[in-house]
């Protein structure tokens, strides 16, 4: 998978979780493994990398939705290691 493709599906489902009210500091896997299971379909790819996209899209949320216009200086305190 691209990076384009991988944007356009982390935005995807940004997007249903948000329709779906879903918290963005949701960890319990069980709530999860609806949006695990549609990026496995859109995408063709297995478990664990699914689920990493999950937890990216989850990250993606926290960012979009800081006060900080500092994407680089707030990535840091998710553990995001930009650099």
């Amino acid at each position: 998978m691209d990076d384009a493709q991988q944007n356009s599906e982390i935005e995807k489902i940004a997007n249903l979780m948000i329709h779906d009210n879903l918290s963005a500091d949701e960890q319990d896997v069980t709530k999860l493994e609806k949006y695990k299971n549609q990026i496995k379909e859109d995408c063709n790819i297995d478990d664990d990398n699914a689920m990493k996209l999950v937890y990216e899209t989850l990250l993606f949320r926290k960012l979009k939705n800081s006060d900080s216009g500092d994407l680089l200086e707030k990535g840091t305190d998710f553990g995001a290691g930009f650099s």
